[in-house]
């Protein structure tokens, strides 16, 4: 079902598209915490510290992959708020055709590139193997993920966002399923988790891809339309490019993170591990209100309402600030209670709870200049400027950064653990100044970055 999201009450309009992402967002997640509760409960606190230790560099290349589907389905969402039908076709037509030589030039890199990363990033010894074994896996399995990216860019782009929390509910379900038949019953250890997480992503993309072949006819191009566009691929990659290296720039710095944290050993790792994993699934709905404001302003930018994109900006800041003290409050309340879950009763939680607690604290109290790093960066994107969203990347991950080489400086796990904090109040500051900036140059008629 398709959305305009260019006409009606504001409010009902974000919350209407907001809340089923928030929930296929939380689906997606437990890809993730699957396989983190059964490797910790099933294989013990060593295999989680080496499924934790590849977060960062899966960030890296899946964040690219995302980002780049993100960005070829703002050109989708513009022309469908104009009312242009066959703009729609031609870009998805592009942006498949381009998600197809991307996926094989990724998946490649990624081979060629993790087993140094990992090395460079001074992953324990005793926890190595396994984190390369993860990580070849998630490689290979990268089209995968790019495809079902891009399906549900482009069902958000015409204001569809309950086929894709559909099709997570049925994934997650499966990923589940296979993490407990490849990992118990079969006894593949890791790479149990990572085929599970792979063949998930697979049927999540298969689904998307069926149910816009049969009910979502504009985003079916036309037989003719099958090739590439210079047009549409110019304005594709000019999106998509800019935000797969914001992706790729702000992992680059969450990989000096994990380095600083390694350098505490296997029980910082997978206390942080988990703790990192908790957060993620709370901060599902700040992720959730910006891919909502990348459809809702990319639809209003195509029909040129700069007003209603200011209003929808300002709604979703106050949704979120909410949010965010909400959102802070759980994680550090029931801390304690939800790591037990990660692990067996074995486990020494009491060795565990200090690694996990200092950085739960540190990034909880710094969740509001998070949420606005996703509302105006998204915001920026939906209206064609890719080079700001960059840059806030860039600030993030410089942030990041120095945080994490002070702490390995000062052998300071505070320092190293604060590195999102740090990361999140910069990048806030600078995406908020951005976004002011350019509904300045749209409201005086300028509508592109140079």
């Amino acid at each position: 079902m398709q959305h305009d999201m260019t006409k009606g009450s504001i409010l009902p309009v974000i919350l209407r598209f907001t809340m089923p992402l928030f929930f296929g967002n939380i689906f997606q997640q437990f890809y993730y915490m699957a396989d983190t509760v059964i490797v910790g409960r099933c294989l013990g606190a060593s295999a989680l510290a080496a499924v934790g230790a590849t977060s960062t560099v899966s960030f890296l290349l899946l964040g690219f992959a995302m980002g780049l589907a993100t960005g070829f389905a703002v050109l989708t969402a513009q022309r469908f708020g104009a009312g242009d039908g066959e703009g729609v076709g031609i870009s998805v037509a592009s942006g498949v055709l381009l998600t197809i030589l991307f996926s094989a030039v990724l998946t490649a890199a990624g081979l060629l590139i993790v087993p140094g990363l990992l090395h460079l990033m001074k992953t324990p010894p005793d926890i190595l193997a396994d984190s390369l074994k993860y990580m070849l896996i998630l490689c290979r399995g990268l089209t995968a993920s790019m495809f079902y990216n891009l399906f549900s860019a482009f069902l958000r782009s015409v204001g569809n966002s309950r086929a894709p929390l559909f099709f997570l509910v049925l994934s997650s379900c499966l990923n589940i399923f296979l993490d407990f038949f490849f990992i118990v019953r079969l006894g593949m250890g890791v790479e149990g988790a990572a085929l599970a997480t792979v063949a998930a992503q697979g049927v999540s993309a298969l689904l998307c891809l069926l149910y816009i072949l049969f009910f979502v006819r504009v985003l079916v191009p036309a037989p003719g339309q099958w090739r590439f566009h210079s047009e549409a691929a110019k304005h594709q990659l000019h999106m998509g490019v800019p935000m797969a290296l914001q992706f790729s720039v702000t992992a680059a710095g969450t990989i000096v993170m994990q380095a600083a944290i390694n350098l505490f050993g296997s029980t910082a790792v997978a206390a942080f591990t988990a703790a990192w994993r908790i957060q993620n699934v709370l901060t599902q709905g700040m992720i959730a209100m910006g891919q909502t404001m990348a459809s809702f302003c990319g639809q209003n930018f195509g029909k040129k309402d700069f007003g209603r994109i200011q209003a929808g900006v300002r709604t979703a800041v106050r949704l979120e600030v909410f949010y965010s003290i909400a959102a802070g409050a759980v994680v550090i309340l029931f801390l304690r209670p939800i790591m037990g879950l990660f692990f067996s009763s074995g486990a020494d939680l009491e060795a565990l709870m200090p690694w996990a607690m200092t950085y739960t604290v540190e990034s909880a109290v710094c969740f509001i200049p998070l949420s606005f790093i996703f509302i105006f960066r998204n915001a920026m994107q939906g209206c064609s400027y890719s080079f700001l969203p960059l840059m806030g990347g860039i600030v993030e991950m410089v942030s990041r950064a120095l945080c994490a080489i002070a702490g390995m400086y000062f052998h300071s796990y505070k320092l190293s653990a604060g590195c999102d904090a740090a990361a999140w109040i910069t990048a806030g500051l600078f995406t908020l100044l951005a976004y002011r900036w350019m509904i300045g140059r749209l409201t005086a008629g300028i509508t592109g970055e140079s």
